[in-house]
């Protein structure tokens, strides 16, 4: 149990309760602290401790109950599922409940629950499995009537949820009308999330505003989800999978993994790493496996749910309380826990950036010992109201840094410390600045900063850079310690300058790992522009804006000579990189690093090939092309490469020289740039059509364009 778990566990009592009052006292307790976190969790979406916290609270309750039956109350908290509907939407009645599912947590348990099965349809019973991932959002029913969907309801109390029917239809992965012939009702059951890459997303776009971050996908799509306003929910990135049927009538079907087939042909989302297994032992591999894509996902998961496909057999196990025999849930370890914070301490990055790192009690969490979580700026721990010793929920998802989400106050001691920037740089002592429009403090001592040297030089030779295989931070740290400033000066290593250095008598190093060093540097002077690029630490530049502007470029002297506009025009890069980009080149220092490296040390990149003057002209040559809004009909993708092939380029950014904009559902403020600058606008229908045909050299912005002038 952690340390947040030990305080819940201290306001409410005693872990052991030996006697039937200590038992009694102890659930009434259990029950009092569940309820509270349930209503948080279902009805406020805005939980105060992690799930695997809950878990034990909840488990503990069981187990009292299990060795004290008279503690078993038809209203206790292990025989409920969810909340209540919470006030605001019109109480929905399904007609067939909305159930939980009981969990195990290891293989021997998964083969436990198989067995009981077997027991209850006979020793001799065949049966297969069907398993799907276990999506973390929000149980939602969709109830079609000849085909069209007429309500949507969160899954509530099991009974009873809320009609969402607004909101829902405005998720573009729900259809309104199914394809194909689907009953005359069919009640689809499934999940609403928040992918990934939205949540990250949104929560940059609400810092970045001074607004309040979403705490966890989850609680992204459950909240997006109970907003009285459609148009709030139709703001939000959401999604679904359907994972089984409730009501049904005139359909006929065997299986769980008929029905899924069935609702792929009706254009229901369902998730396409459900499969069927055919015995225990696939269902085995497959837990372990999508366990080893967790990260890769690109939607959050707390585990596999494995199923008896035959629907006669699952009537036959029937249920106990409010779980289907049928059916089990195999949690995966928590990506979210509780602890406390310890310290705080600030660190330097190659920019001077000054970064507040929480230094956590230990906890499990994701897989992994954590003992450090990323706080940003100053803004994230006024946001958090952070303190050196409160209580923590912490979030961690793969090899992301894990994350402070939410501080609980009320177990607050009254020693807990305020967090102050400190004055000076930690590491040189030099002061720190703050620009009047920046949430970012930095060190303003800039490359005389031993610290921002050390940083810069990690990047540099980092994998997704240089790829200096050898330079490791201990000795990145003697090589700053005895002069080395910049990464020019890596490739000088055996030059008299450096001959005090004596590379082979540092420490944990040697005569051959000096020699492998020299060879690494020597090696990585033959890389990729994209690279290179990224190596050079600017601002905002990652890995992939990075390859865009290589293919976009091909040189480092057509790069450094770039305008703001014309960087604009590149995919992926607005008017922050842009202004990045160009303020690192007009720095002379950093400029003349750049191309220090390429024409003196060698650093050199394929020369791009030279493009032949008999090739003949695809349709879209020399035109640029911006994509915008939700493409429904042709993935954004599939829409790229099919420009890439007619000969366009695909922009990022509207400007005068854009030829073409295509406006998606949903399409904003490129839309409205295009109209001001009277770039002609294509629908989505159009666009389909004209890709279909090939281009058309002879009118390359087609005359059923949406323009500025169209619309008036």
């Amino acid at each position: 149990m952690n340390a947040a778990s030990s305080q819940e566990t201290a306001r409410i009592g005693p872990v052991t309760a030996t006697t039937p009052t200590q038992a009694h006292s102890r659930a009434a307790k259990l029950r009092e602290s569940i309820e509270r976190h349930q209503h948080r969790y279902h009805a406020l979406d805005d939980p105060e401790i992690a799930d695997g916290d809950y878990d034990a609270l909840v488990d503990e309750l069981a187990a009292l109950e299990a060795a004290h039956p008279e503690l078993a109350t038809p209203d206790s908290p292990t025989r409920r599922v969810g909340a209540a509907p919470a006030q605001g939407f019109a109480p929905v009645r399904h007609e067939t409940p909305m159930l939980s599912l009981d969990k195990c947590g290891s293989e021997d348990e998964l083969r436990a629950w198989a067995e009981r099965c077997r027991r209850y349809l006979g020793e001799d019973a065949e049966f297969a499995y069907f398993c799907e991932p276990k999506i973390d959002g929000v149980a939602v029913s969709l109830t079609y009537q000849d085909g069209r969907l007429i309500r949507a309801a969160t899954r509530g109390d099991g009974e009873t949820g809320e009609d969402i029917t607004a909101n829902v239809r405005t998720i573009d992965a729900i259809p309104h009308e199914l394809r194909g012939s689907p009953p005359p009702v069919l009640e689809a059951r499934g999940e609403v999330y928040m992918p990934v890459a939205g949540f990250l997303a949104f929560n940059e776009r609400a810092r970045a505003a001074g607004e309040k971050p979403i705490v966890n996908p989850r609680n992204g799509a459950a909240g997006s989800l109970r907003q009285l306003d459609p148009k709030m929910t139709a703001s939000r990135p959401l999604a679904m999978f359907c994972y089984g049927v409730g009501a049904r009538r005139g359909w006929t079907v065997g299986g769980h993994a008929a029905v899924m087939a069935a609702f792929k042909a009706f254009g229901l989302p369902v998730n396409p790493r459900g499969t069927r297994q055919p015995d225990l032992e696939g269902c085995a591999r497959y837990v372990e496996e999508l366990l080893a894509e967790r990260d890769a996902l690109g939607y959050a998961i707390d585990g596999a749910v494995v199923k008896v496909d035959d629907f006669v057999q699952q009537a036959r196990l029937g249920q106990v309380t409010r779980k289907p025999r049928w059916a089990v849930a195999y949690k995966y370890p928590p990506e979210e826990a509780t602890t406390v914070v310890l310290a705080v301490d600030f660190q330097v990055g190659r920019t001077g950036a000054i970064t507040p790192v929480a230094k956590l009690r230990p906890v499990f969490v994701g897989g992994v010992t954590v003992s450090n979580a990323t706080l940003h700026n100053m803004d994230e721990i006024k946001r958090l109201d952070l303190r050196v010793g409160d209580s923590v929920l912490i979030h961690r998802a793969g090899d992301v840094i894990p994350r402070i989400m939410r501080v609980d106050a009320a177990q607050r001691h009254q020693a807990a410390e305020p967090v102050a920037m400190p004055a000076e740089c930690p590491a040189c002592g030099a002061a720190i600045v703050r620009g009047a429009d920046e949430v970012v403090a930095r060190c303003g001592a800039g490359l005389g900063c031993a610290a921002q040297r050390k940083e810069r030089l990690r990047h540099f030779a980092s994998r997704l850079a240089l790829d200096i295989k050898g330079l490791g931070d201990k000795l990145v740290d003697q090589l700053v310690a005895n002069g080395v400033a910049d990464p020019a000066d890596l490739y000088d290593l055996e030059k008299p300058r450096f001959a005090k250095l004596e590379l082979a008598k540092l420490d944990r190093m040697g005569p051959k790992s000096a020699e492998n060093l020299l060879a690494a540097l020597a090696a990585s002077k033959q890389t990729t522009f994209a690279r290179f690029i990224y190596a050079l630490g600017i601002r905002e530049v990652g890995e992939t804006t990075a390859q865009a502007l290589a293919a976009r470029f091909a040189t480092l002297d057509a790069l450094t000579k770039a305008d703001l506009e014309t960087l604009q025009e590149v995919e992926d890069v607005g008017p922050v990189v842009a202004t990045h980009v160009v303020a690192f080149f007009a720095d002379d220092a950093n400029l003349a690093l750049a191309r220090k490296l390429h024409l003196e040390v060698g650093i050199t990149w394929p020369t791009p090939p030279v493009e032949q003057n008999d090739e003949p002209e695809r349709p879209l040559s020399g035109q640029t092309w911006v994509l915008t809004g939700t493409l429904e009909a042709m993935p954004r993708q599939e829409a790229k490469t099919a420009l890439a092939a007619l000969g366009a380029k695909v922009a990022g950014t509207v400007s005068k020289n854009t030829t073409q904009v295509v406006a998606g559902p949903g399409a904003g403020s490129k839309r409205a740039k295009a109209e001001a600058l009277g770039v002609p606008i294509m629908d989505e229908a159009v666009f389909v059509d004209f890709i279909k045909a090939g281009g058309a050299p002879e009118n390359p912005r087609p005359a059923r364009a949406i323009g500025k002038e169209a619309s008036e």
